[in-house]
């Protein structure tokens, strides 16, 4: 192990690790994230009609909403941070998708019983707010990232590490906050997969992204575990941990 050159080219790393949007290609090949039992897209399309209305919470770029290939004057999203904004007016509004800055855990810009369905993948969200913008009989189809996510990685990378930042994700928390709000459970599921890191950049750079995950992480202040995580790669141990996942199918009851 060439310490020098290993650490110089983690610190290039840490020093390019941003995202567009939602797109990990950056460390497509050098790391592997094994597949969830259940797929969120089919699970949409198998409740989505053309003539529905629709709207994605927190939608990144917009590439996953696209990707569903839903008519657009019947589409609409929102997104709050702001690089992912510009991005949606850039691509969405064009194409008439009716776009909104706005934050997922906040009031909606949306009239009462405006859809037939919401999509949140991985965002926040406030049940009141939803299912005041759901037709009745909607539903909110949600996959979301679980408390215990990545967790084995952070207790890798940290001497002391860092409190979970989002506790409550648990699926019987959620449900159960959905449900007390107007809302019964058509489906629900929890899993926790295997990830693994190949070389030990591509779990910098992905530490650095994830910044609520990892929060005060540097290639200098972590040093001495990725020197540890280095040699352990070397002597045949892999980079491994846990995503923690839950989905959720919840319709508004009246």
């Amino acid at each position: 192990m060439n310490r020098d050159k290993l650490i110089e080219a983690w610190l290039r790393e840490e020093e390019i690790a941003h995202i567009h949007g939602w797109d990990f290609s950056h460390i497509s090949g050098r790391h592997e994230e094994s597949p969830l039992p259940w797929s969120y897209r089919e699970i949409i399309l198998g409740r989505l009609t053309p003539g529905m209305k629709l709207l994605d919470m927190d939608t990144g770029g917009g590439e996953f909403l696209l990707s569903l290939n839903h008519p657009h004057k019947n589409t609409a999203a929102i997104e709050a941070y702001p690089p992912n904004a510009k991005l949606c007016r850039e691509v969405l509004l064009p194409l008439g998708v009716d776009f909104r800055e706005a934050a997922a855990d906040g009031p909606l810009p949306f009239e009462d019983r405006s859809f037939d369905i919401v999509l949140n993948r991985h965002g926040s969200f406030n049940p009141s707010e939803i299912r005041r913008v759901l037709k009745p009989g909607g539903l909110f189809i949600t996959q979301q990232v679980g408390a215990d996510n990545d967790r084995a990685l952070v207790e890798a990378l940290f001497d002391a590490p860092p409190p979970i930042p989002y506790p409550d994700q648990h699926l019987s928390i959620i449900k159960d906050r959905f449900e007390q709000a107007g809302f019964s459970a058509l489906d629900a599921q929890e899993c926790f997969v295997p990830i693994r890191f190949f070389d030990v950049g591509a779990l910098v750079w992905f530490a650095r992204i994830l910044e609520w995950e990892f929060p005060g992480f540097s290639v200098a202040g972590n040093l001495s575990r990725l020197i540890a995580l280095q040699e352990a790669l070397e002597a045949g141990k892999p980079i491994e941990g846990k995503a923690h996942r839950f989905l959720l199918v919840m319709q508004k009851t009246e």
